[in-house]
């Protein structure tokens, strides 16, 4: 079962002004008071072209243009610094050119929020460093016992992994799971392994989880953990993947991450999305009144 992120965090602070503020005994009083209680956001966005058309789907465009909310495509052949200026940088560009590019920009521009830092990001686009990251959490401490999957690496030599298996100690089944996660549709296509004939036809570099008979988790838990997680990694735009184990009441398993996952097919995302930009935007603005 998938939940977003940040998203449909119940957490963010009430896009709400000070109502002093939002008077005014001028004649455009009403209008001055429009323009402070609803700021223009201006979102650059560096996204691949399918992102693009999943993501900024008309009803999205058209309702954050009624929010105040302009998305400007930001030219990846121009430098960062000749453009905007932006309110926030939403952004899925994997290479390495980009990330310095963003790290170095921010560096540069620490007031606009970027979703999300390439750094957190990283550890997602590889399934390795992903559950390594969950696992060196402890999540179980908080959570009844939340944990990962068993899992190897194969990088190499599909004749060799029956053996690594065994060496390895995993059970079959065994779910099979490229390695490097990069937004392409091959990234998502799994396998399902059930002999040692199968594992020797498979395609490396990938990740082999261990098979767990689940059923769904309750929905109050992955709320929580989903805040838990966004603190911890650093990250607002993700879903997690999780499962019960069936027949164990309270175990867990975390079997995936997923980076600004597709939000365009979740019913009303547009309103929840605009929202969420308007929450940033309003702490921002509350931050710049105090001075921080």
């Amino acid at each position: 079962m998938r939940l977003p992120g940040d998203v449909s965090d119940d957490e963010e602070e009430d896009a709400v002004r000070d109502p002093a503020l939002l008077s005014s005994s001028s004649p455009n009083g009403a209008a001055v008071a429009a323009a402070v209680a609803a700021p223009r956001l201006v979102v650059g966005y560096a996204l691949t072209k399918k992102k693009v058309k999943s993501f900024l789907q008309h009803k999205l465009l058209l309702l954050a243009r009624k929010k105040g909310i302009s998305f400007v495509s930001i030219d990846e052949t121009r430098p960062l610094s000749e453009q905007g200026p932006f309110d926030i940088i939403l952004h899925k560009i994997t290479s390495k050119e980009w990330q310095q590019v963003l790290e170095d920009y921010h560096e540069v521009h620490p007031e606009v929020t970027v979703l999300d830092p390439p750094n957190a990001i990283e550890h997602l686009n590889n399934r390795q460093s992903m559950l390594e990251e969950v696992a060196d959490l402890n999540l179980s401490s908080f959570y009844e016992e939340v944990c990962t999957p068993r899992q190897l690496v194969i990088m190499k030599d599909p004749s060799s992994i029956p053996t690594a298996v065994a060496m390895a100690g995993l059970t079959l089944p065994l779910v099979a799971k490229p390695l490097v996660v990069d937004g392409t549709s091959k990234s998502h296509e799994l396998s399902l392994a059930y002999d040692e004939a199968s594992l020797s036809m498979l395609d490396p570099p990938l990740v082999l989880q261990e098979f767990v008979n689940h059923e769904l988790p309750p929905r109050p838990l992955l709320e929580k953990l989903s805040r838990e997680l966004r603190g911890r990694l650093g990250l607002r735009l993700f879903n997690v993947d999780m499962i019960r184990e069936l027949g164990a009441n309270d175990r867990y398993y975390i079997i995936d991450i997923n980076y600004f996952p597709g939000y365009g097919k979740m019913p009303g995302y547009e309103h929840i999305f605009t929202d969420f930009l308007q929450s940033l935007g309003q702490n921002k603005y509350k931050r710049s009144l105090s001075g921080g």
